[in-house]
């Protein structure tokens, strides 16, 4: 990395941040094993007081309850809206592409959703697109929510 930089001439913006600086392993060089990279306890606590700290655990509780519990967990508007109407979001996980809407009405409806949600007391956690644990919930309308209760009848509702 260090005779890169120099060839590049950004060595000084490596010694600057040599501190900041992680030797990990990692599964493959794709950019799908940062996920198992960022999963790592030695990493998550160096990176423990991070936005990526918070997404990453919150993305994994959502994907076990679908896991154990289906019924306790929901994606897609209209699921989200739903358990949103019947005050039944635990968690709310959003990427921040909702936030990005060109659509004026859309993203207003995006931040009422997520104040409403912490009014009630639940937690609203905003994933980065440009971090895997987003483009996962990306490839899942970007809108997911773990439910305080189970909440079986969602999936006959269309999308």
């Amino acid at each position: 990395m260090l005779l890169e930089a120099a060839r590049r001439g950004e060595l000084r913006a490596i010694t600057e941040h040599k501190a900041r600086i992680v030797l990990a392993p990692a599964p493959s060089g794709y950019p799908h094993s940062l996920k198992d990279v960022l999963a790592a306890s030695s990493v998550m606590s160096l990176i423990k007081d991070t936005r990526a700290a918070q997404e990453v655990p919150a993305l994994q509780e959502f994907f076990a309850m679908i896991a154990k519990d289906s019924a306790r967990a929901c994606y897609g508007p209209k699921h989200v809206e739903v358990a949103h109407e019947r005050l039944a979001i635990q968690t709310l996980l959003l990427t921040d592409t909702w936030f990005r809407n060109p659509d004026v009405a859309a993203r207003r409806k995006c931040v009422d959703l997520a104040e409403s949600v912490k009014k009630i007391g639940g937690n609203v956690c905003v994933l980065s697109s440009m971090h895997v644990s987003g483009d996962q919930l990306e490839q899942l309308t970007g809108i997911a929510a773990v439910l305080r209760f189970p909440m079986p009848d969602l999936d006959d509702i269309e999308m």
